[in-house]
């Protein structure tokens, strides 16, 4: 009996250490949760179409990356193949941060080139917003009126931070909730109060990027970056490169396309995303990029080194 009891009294003590080392996030959204404490993020993802599915998303679960960048603009548009993915970060995790799965940012074949087009294509930024994703990049934002239409799809409308100040109510509806919420592992509720775009709501758990990607989003870059509900940008050199008819991605204007469009964010207060690598990564941070490509984990190794990161 009392080897029993202090067996019992030995694992309650190696199980309350152990819960006093696992860290515990404040947010759900990894991502917002380091740029909200001045930290750069650094994703991974391809655009080979072999992301997906739920062994895939286990695997996943534990990713070095800040964010997964899942790719369905020019891989197959799979939702059933993202929810398997979703449920196997869920299944995976906690992750080494200790949040539930790592930030899911959705890349979408919608392009923003006008309003009526990301209207009328609304319906896929609904169904991937109800397998659990923490945000969406809107490809070849060309437009504010388009950008505007991207925010209000994704909210709810019951958050009305910037309505009436640019953005009418949000578009989104309730069915597909209940999922979203079991991924991030709330009730329907609390899901409900926390699906909102941040840094609009300070509350908000989705992350909201725009790819201003050819030359008619870097004529439009300063007035589309005024739509209130967008976290972060980025200029896609590869399309902004075939947009001006150029082979050369250090031409002149490219380099002028590059400034334009981060001039444009940080007048604007969004987040400049740029690919970087291990060498050159300390510069990138001195000049403000903070949501970083590049896929490699020696680069976020020597980021987080030079801003003397802590979270895992």
């Amino acid at each position: 009996m009392k080897n029993r009891l202090c067996c019992l009294l030995l694992s309650l003590v190696v199980a309350s250490a152990a819960s006093a080392q696992s860290p515990k996030p404040k947010r759900i959204n990894k991502a917002i949760e380091l740029l909200e404490q001045g930290q750069p993020i650094y994703y991974t993802g391809s655009h080979d179409g072999t992301t997906g599915g739920f062994e895939q998303g286990k695997k996943d679960s534990q990713t070095w990356a800040d964010y997964i960048s899942y790719d369905m603009e020019h891989a197959p548009f799979d939702i059933k193949g993202l929810a398997d993915y979703m449920r196997g970060l869920a299944a995976g995790g906690p992750t080494k941060s200790g949040h539930r799965t790592p930030a899911v940012i959705i890349n979408l074949p919608v392009n923003g080139t006008d309003e009526a087009t990301v209207r009328a294509n609304a319906w896929m930024f609904h169904q991937a917003l109800a397998t659990g994703v923490h945000g969406v990049m809107l490809c070849h934002a060309d437009s504010p009126e388009a950008v505007k239409a991207f925010v209000e799809s994704i909210r709810l409308p019951i958050h009305k931070q910037g309505v009436d100040k640019g953005l009418n109510e949000g578009r989104r509806g309730v069915h597909g909730n209940p999922n979203a919420a079991k991924i991030w592992g709330l009730s329907v509720e609390e899901y409900q109060e926390k699906a909102d775009v941040w840094p609009l709501n300070p509350n908000g758990e989705l992350l909201l990027g725009l790819k201003l990607e050819d030359k008619h989003a870097l004529a439009n870059a300063d007035r589309t970056l005024k739509v209130p509900g967008i976290g972060f940008a980025e200029w896609g050199p590869g399309d902004m490169a075939l947009s001006l008819g150029l082979k050369d991605r250090q031409a002149p204007e490219m380099l002028k396309a590059r400034a334009t469009i981060f001039a444009a964010c940080k007048r604007n207060k969004i987040l400049f995303l740029d690919g970087a690598n291990s060498n050159n990564i300390a510069e990138m941070i001195k000049d403000g990029v903070m949501v970083v490509a590049g896929g490699t984990e020696a680069t976020a190794q020597a980021g987080r080194k030079f801003t003397k990161r802590t979270m895992p």
